[in-house]
């Protein structure tokens, strides 16, 4: 059962900065490059906060709480007077296609994980001893959880549909326009944590964060047992309705380097692949047509090939995981090769450019997963290889940040 909170929420000031030059993308996909940028375009952006930099005197976690209690002194980040719920809105395009993403801002209340909230993806542990040293310092939830529920009834998607005057409006780097609006009307606050309290929760987007979440609660309450219901049992999540068809995943592909010839490999194994050459113009139309368990193929030699698996699933793996694409190229393709580098992209464009100036040997192409694919997976309690989603588009972090310390 997830339990739904209001919550007062630290908001940038839209009459001290430009809300466009103080966010970021998620901490997981900046660059050092994008750092930079982000860095140059505010004294106030949120990476500061969220992904920062060490300085000769502190390091970056310090600095963190730092510019926090800074900003909010300023009234640079001001906190809501009263508990709210908030809309988050994002028109964006991909593709040309144009689109809006709505979903709830809100606090749920911490579960352990496949109690009424399930992952669906593996995790590493480098990530989450970053976002446990950031949420000690500043005491607080700094960016966004993405999941999704299915709600037949919409009763919360209504409403968010209805909503007018945003406080924050902000254009990402892709040119997409979020918005931010406040629901403080309590009767409407009511109806939706009801219509949410008997929904399973998916996590998309930040599991790294929840489990973290996790481990903060755990460790705060050996310290405060008697603090009952306490600030730290809640995490920061947006939540969006499946059936709402909203947003979008996105597959990630995987480049392959190796010192093996990477056609001859797969040839060798002609009992568990065919290879059929792929002459066609859109290889992402083409496997989606033709379904489950073929992977393109692009190397170096300028080829394009469809791989076709004629085998069963892993016998280790559970069905729900074993006829996944993704656990096709991780537990089978993949191993094919014992020495090797695997990196990860989602533009087949800049795959593609990779291998032709021999940066990698091959890019396997695979179709996105499914959001059915994704519950099936979590309501068994099993877990997706990492990078086996990719969710667009990504919330800003700067929207909205949920302090621990009761002000």
């Amino acid at each position: 059962m997830a339990i739904v909170r209001a919550f007062r929420g630290i908001l940038y000031n839209p009459k001290k900065v430009n809300c466009s030059d103080v966010m970021s993308p998620p901490y997981d996909i900046i660059s050092d490059e994008l750092k930079r940028i982000l860095y140059e375009k505010s004294p106030y952006n949120i990476v500061r906060i969220d992904c920062g930099e060490n300085s000769p005197n502190f390091n970056k976690y310090e600095l963190a709480r730092k510019y926090l209690s800074k900003w909010l002194n300023e009234d640079v980040l001001i906190q809501d007077e009263t508990e709210n719920l908030y809309g988050y809105e994002i028109d964006y395009s991909y593709k040309n296609k144009k689109n809006v993403l709505r979903g709830l801002v809100c606090i749920v209340k911490l579960e352990e994980l496949g109690k009424g909230i399930y992952p669906h993806e593996q995790t590493y542990s480098k990530p989450k001893v970053d976002r446990l040293s950031l949420m000690k310092y500043c005491m607080a939830n700094t960016s966004l959880i993405f999941s999704l529920y299915r709600s037949k009834e919409r009763i919360t998607s209504k409403i968010l549909e209805e909503l007018k005057e945003p406080f924050i409006v902000a254009t990402d780097l892709d040119s997409n326009i979020h918005k931010l609006y406040k629901i403080s009307d309590k009767k409407i606050i009511d109806e939706i944590v009801r219509e949410l309290k008997d929904k399973p929760i998916f996590i998309a987007d930040g599991h790294h964060r929840y489990e973290v979440a996790l481990e903060f609660r755990e460790k705060m309450n050996k310290l405060y047992p008697n603090c009952k219901d306490a600030p730290w049992n809640y995490v920061l999540m947006f939540l969006t309705n499946i059936e709402d068809n909203g947003y979008l995943i996105l597959p990630t592909h995987r480049l392959l380097i190796t010192p093996l010839r990477v056609e001859e490999e797969i040839k060798k194994n002609q009992d568990m692949f065919s290879l059929i050459e792929f002459n066609g113009s859109d290889i992402e139309e083409s496997l989606e047509n033709r379904g489950p368990k073929h992977i393109g193929l692009y190397l170096k030699e300028n080829k394009w090939f469809i791989l076709y698996y004629k085998g069963k699933p892993p016998k280790h793996l559970p069905d729900e995981l074993g006829k996944l694409d993704v656990t096709l190229v991780e537990e089978i393709i993949l191993k094919l090769f014992p020495k090797k580098e695997v990196c990860y992209e989602t533009d087949i464009e800049k795959s593609i450019k990779f291998v032709k100036e021999g940066k990698c040997d091959a890019v396997f192409i695979l179709r996105s997963t499914k959001v059915e694919e994704i519950e099936r997976v979590a309501l068994k309690g099993l877990r997706m290889p990492p990078k086996s989603t990719y969710f667009y588009p990504k919330l800003l972090t700067g929207m909205i940040i949920n302090s621990f310390n009761k002000t």
